[in-house]
């Protein structure tokens, strides 16, 4: 590199004419060192790239001016000018208000005490990467970069949330809901399709008495409106023979993971606990099951995540240790761990156990019962997905059936309109988009 160094922070996942202007004017200044934001560091801020880290940054490395790529593993560029001390710092004047503006003030703070100066060009406005990310995200997305993005998740998020979907009306929610907070934008990375509200929502009992076929056109609404990945709840499974082709059903389908659980004979939803009868499956039936359909999926991103029912069924800790380490052994991608215990206490100590045994595999969780708990403390035990498993239904039953009840009790509907959206906005809610 030259005697002169000029840096340049750069996400890479949309190569526009705003970012080869950047390095145009960069390059007359120096040698142009691009730190690359890494996965990590994108989706804690905003969203999960199209292409990830090294796709990235074989692009950038190929842009005419650009001489290095290093990868900038925070959002803030202030730990790689601490550490590369160029001579330059070049960005968009864009920063000089809104959020950036504090980072302006640290990154003239820095480079001031590095002795080195701040070049800030005219912003090109029309080619805003988040703006270009919701436009493609209108057109959809294929099965296959759906199903990919539940892996990468998991290695560039903690935690991964995830919120019980049934309808596309609901998908749009989970693909489009973002709150601003001072850690970053805060979103929910992907949709969990229940059996529990996916039945009730068809006025059945949660018994696993709506098949593959009927859940699936439910699941075609959503897959239709949203791209964001999809969690299956495959309940027990069915029959060993039978779990092989709904992997192969699913993953065709672009969902990403199926999670099932180690329970046989009719099935009882897990918050009843032992109030009802919860008969665990031999460990080596269960295991042979994972074992089926970890070897009829075509590709290695699709999930396969073992769901523990010992602690539901009020087994040890033991035997749900040793559950998981079998399951892990069996071919599990994934162990979500059940408890209705409201303290929590024996879900943290069971992703303290299981964390010492497998460092690395994904254990997901379903705080139901133990709501007190914030993510932040789920992730410092081990947990890698939540799920937030029927809240919509829960949400939408009790608002239905209050309108429903005013308007019997009023015999008009005036005195709902505020429980209401107005007629204008569900017509605007799903815009019409002109055929091209």
């Amino acid at each position: 590199m030259s005697n002169k160094t000029v840096y340049l922070d750069l996400a890479g996942d949309f190569i526009h004419p705003g970012i080869i202007n950047i390095i145009k004017k960069a390059a007359e200044y120096g040698d142009v060192l691009v730190g690359l934001s890494t996965d990590e560091s994108l989706t804690k801020h905003r969203r999960l790239p199209l292409l990830n880290y090294e796709q990235r940054r074989t692009v950038v490395e190929q842009l005419r001016g650009v001489t290095k790529v290093v990868p900038q593993e925070d959002w803030s560029c202030i730990s790689n000018l601490k550490k590369y001390r160029p001579d330059y710092l070049i960005h968009g004047d864009d920063w000089k208000t809104g959020p950036g503006s504090n980072l302006r003030k640290e990154a003239f703070e820095v480079m001031k005490e590095l002795g080195g100066e701040v070049i800030e060009i005219p912003y090109t406005y029309g080619f805003e990467s988040s703006k270009l990310a919701k436009a493609l995200n209108a057109y959809g997305t294929t099965p296959d970069l759906r199903l990919t993005k539940l892996r990468r998740l998991i290695e560039a998020k903690q935690p991964v949330r995830i919120l019980e979907v049934h309808s596309g009306l609901c998908g749009l929610i989970v693909e489009n809901l973002e709150v601003v907070k001072e850690d970053g934008v805060h979103c929910f990375d992907g949709m969990w399709s229940s059996s529990l509200t996916s039945s009730t929502n068809k006025g059945k009992p949660d018994i696993e008495a709506v098949d593959l076929t009927t859940r699936l056109q439910e699941l075609n609404d959503i897959l239709e409106t949203t791209t964001k990945p999809i969690i299956y709840d495959g309940d027990t499974g069915g029959k060993l023979e039978h779990f092989a082709f709904t992997v192969r059903t699913l993953e065709r389908n672009g969902i990403s993971a199926i999670i099932i659980e180690d329970k046989v004979g009719l099935k009882q939803n897990s918050l009843f606990g032992a109030t009802v009868k919860q008969q665990l499956a031999p460990i080596p039936d269960f295991c042979a099951k994972i074992h089926a359909g970890k070897n009829a999926q075509v590709t290695d991103a699709f999930m396969i995540i073992a769901r523990i029912e010992a602690l539901i069924a009020e087994h040890p800790m033991e035997e749900a240790i040793e559950r998981a380490k079998n399951y892990v052994e069996a071919g599990a991608d994934g162990i979500m761990i059940h408890s209705k215990n409201k303290t929590g206490e024996d879900i943290h100590e069971f992703c303290k156990r299981f964390r010492a045994l497998f460092p690395t595999v994904p254990i997901v969780v379903v705080p139901t019962t133990y709501n007190h708990i914030y993510e932040k403390e789920l992730v410092s035990w081990g947990v890698n997905i939540i799920i937030y498993a029927n809240h919509m239904l829960r949400a939408a039953y009790p608002a239905m059936n209050n309108v429903a009840r005013k308007i019997l009790e009023h015999e008009r509907s005036l005195e709902v309109n505020d429980d209401c959206m107005p007629i204008k906005e569900i017509l605007n809610l799903i815009p019409y988009e002109k055929q091209r």
